[in-house]
């Protein structure tokens, strides 16, 4: 049976119903991971959790060892991946509280390390990278949102920016007329290291806020925090739809 790891990133700090076992406090050749990674039973099987952004959150997108967060995962003993997203909303149907189970990214961050393969090689590896999510993952993902009655798609493209800081309205232009529906900061290079380490990994997306220029009214950390409240028990049930599977 495979063994399912959730990364938990803005708004699901704690796995809530997640009867925990055991944490590790694992530590890895690239540091130390976001926080220890979380060992129990959810939704009737054995799972792993760990948080993005730490436990409390106080790690931003930029800074996440997003390498040691992955090989800790694979270390204890994971094979899929769940990742759980907040996101802002570019295309008109991404409104406030929708999810999107993306099926591309587009990555426009700089400076965060985003692979293993980078120094001491004996020989250059590349992976294929040109369907970053795993196709079944993501099947299971959409299956579950239906089952649960959410207003999700399908599909969708997720822009990934550096943060901390949201985006402005000419870059949100921008990232539309490269095709992109969600804004991310957190969604690269956590994707390729997954697939640089053969694990399976797709992404849950909740759209929180607007993107910029997307609403006349001026985004504020408490509107986030609303949709983040609303949204995430929606998201925890779907997870564990796809869990029961």
């Amino acid at each position: 049976m495979t063994v399912y790891a959730i990364i938990g990133g803005t708004g699901l700090t704690q796995l809530e119903g997640l009867n925990i076992r055991q944490s590790l406090p694992l530590d890895t050749p690239y540091g130390a991971p976001s926080a220890e990674i979380q060992v129990g039973e959810y939704a009737g099987r054995e799972v792993l959790f760990l948080a993005r952004h730490g436990h409390p959150h106080r790690v931003a997108p930029h800074q996440v060892n997003y390498r040691a967060n992955l090989w800790a995962l694979k270390q204890a003993g994971a094979e899929a991946i769940l990742a759980v997203n907040a996101v802002g909303g570019i295309h008109a149907a991404m409104g406030t509280g929708h999810f999107c189970v993306p099926h591309q990214v587009i990555d426009y961050t700089s400076g965060r390390e985003h692979t293993y393969f980078a120094d001491d090689l004996e020989y250059v590896t590349h992976i294929d990278f040109s369907y970053p999510y795993s196709e079944p993952l993501r099947e299971r993902l959409i299956a579950a949102l239906a089952a649960q009655g959410c207003a999700y798609s399908s599909h969708g493209v997720y822009a990934c920016t550096q943060g901390p800081r949201l985006e402005t309205v000419a870059e949100i232009a921008r990232l539309e007329r490269d095709g992109c529906d969600i804004v991310g900061m957190t969604g690269m290079p956590e994707a390729a290291l997954a697939r640089e380490l053969g694990l399976d990994y797709a992404c849950l997306a909740l759209v929180v806020n607007p993107a910029a220029g997307k609403s006349t009214a001026v985004i504020t950390m408490a509107q986030i925090e609303q949709a983040l409240h609303d949204g995430m028990g929606l998201a925890k049930a779907t997870l564990a739809r796809v869990l029961m599977a």
